[in-house]
């Protein structure tokens, strides 16, 4: 409600209007007034006041029409009408409260009593209009919660489908918009390592399905922390194969050397674990091959299915030589052992022929990593 409230009063009678004038002025009022029902209207509907004071015996449009057609007027605004008329038959005040009005004066007006009730409307006027406000603003809180809620769950879908390759805090910071959407197919040099379980095909022939379940969990989650914990991303897992690579989709520059290092780490659980599966008669060991190249990486699959994948000779090498690297074994390729030469201890080269690869593929069988020199 403005201030100060605006008052139209609509009444024929100039004298009435006159007084009415008076004394609503030096209540501090801001008064307009109109001479007819239908000046009355059209002055309510522009001037949009915060109180009506209506005459009910007017030409042309009476005061209990004009009532009626501002409360049938769904774009005109909550306003309190204090119906004024010179009749004393309770029938005309009912048939005006009916039509919509809110209190009556009668006529001559009573100073005290126009001033009482006045105030008693526009105190109604002011309590609706802050009731209104409320709504609006819970509506607005509604819709922006809302599109909040519809934000964030596709944020938590679109993290839901990121955690699936990515560690949990590389997917939050992808989605949070601190990394590049690694999801759009891109090209980029990695290093990519393949893992691959040693006589499990023939175990799996012989086995119950529960036991193959069973060493399967030990070796998913013997591997799958130290992928973690080195920040590779897996690409994917085929029973007893994974696929890892590094430098992507975070740069890396010492992609090379987080590979070996973790190999290293999982050659090492893997073989503790393995000790206990011989003791159950279970012949089990792990292959590794490392290589590095470029690739090109994305997202592929269809709606509803999609998997990060990269393509490339990389690949290719990477699992020739975990083929060929028997249990317990880490071969890498030659660009591999040129990047860490200097803190591998590794075998004599030797030259593979790999199938898909024309030339014989330089290899190198990695040991461990050489001590670093005591200080002094």
């Amino acid at each position: 409600m403005r201030t100060p409230p605006r008052i139209l009063i609509v009444d024929d009678n100039a004298t009435n209007v006159k007084i009415l004038r008076a004394r609503l002025g030096s209540e501090g009022y801001e008064v307009v007034s109109a001479a007819d029902g239908e000046e009355g209207l059209a002055a309510a509907r522009q001037l949009t006041p915060d109180l009506i004071l209506l005459d009910l015996m007017m030409p042309k449009l009476g005061g209990i029409e004009v009532c009626r057609r501002l409360r049938a007027d769904p774009d005109f605004p909550f306003t309190p009408i204090i119906i004024v008329t010179a009749m004393a038959d309770l029938k005309d005040v009912v048939a005006g409260l009916e039509a919509g009005g809110d209190e009556y004066l009668t006529k001559p007006v009573d100073h005290a009593a126009l001033a009482a009730r006045v105030r008693s409307m526009l105190r109604i006027k002011r309590l609706h209009d802050r009731v209104e406000a409320l709504v609006a603003e819970m509506k607005e809180w509604n819709a922006s919660l809302e599109r909040r809620v519809a934000t964030q769950v596709a944020e938590l879908e679109r993290v839901g489908r990121l955690r699936r390759f990515f560690s949990p805090q590389l997917a939050e910071l992808i989605v949070s918009g601190g990394a590049e959407d690694p999801l759009q197919s891109h090209r980029r040099e990695i290093t990519v390592v393949f893992l691959d379980l040693r006589g499990f095909t023939a175990f799996a022939e012989v086995a119950e399905p529960e036991e193959v379940m069973s060493v399967l969990r030990q070796y998913h989650a013997a591997t799958g922390e130290l992928i973690v914990a080195h920040e590779g991303t897996l690409e994917r897992f085929t029973g007893d194969g994974m696929m890892i690579f590094f430098n992507d989709p975070v740069p890396a520059p010492d992609a090379a050397e987080r590979a070996v290092r973790m190999s290293l780490a999982i050659r090492d659980r893997v073989g503790s674990i393995a000790e206990a599966w011989l003791r159950r008669g279970y012949s089990l060991g792990l292959g590794i091959g490392i290589a590095q190249g470029f690739a090109t990486i994305g997202a592929i699959g269809f709606e509803g299915r999609w998997d990060y994948g990269a393509i490339g000779t990389v690949t290719n090498l990477a699992a020739r030589l975990c083929g060929e690297a028997e249990g317990n074994q880490i071969l890498i390729s030659r660009p591999v052992y040129a990047q860490l030469e200097s803190m591998l201890d590794v075998e004599a080269p030797q030259a593979l022929s790999l199938r898909g690869f024309q030339r014989p593929v330089d290899c190198f069988r990695v040991r461990g990593m050489k001590a670093s020199p005591s200080p002094g």
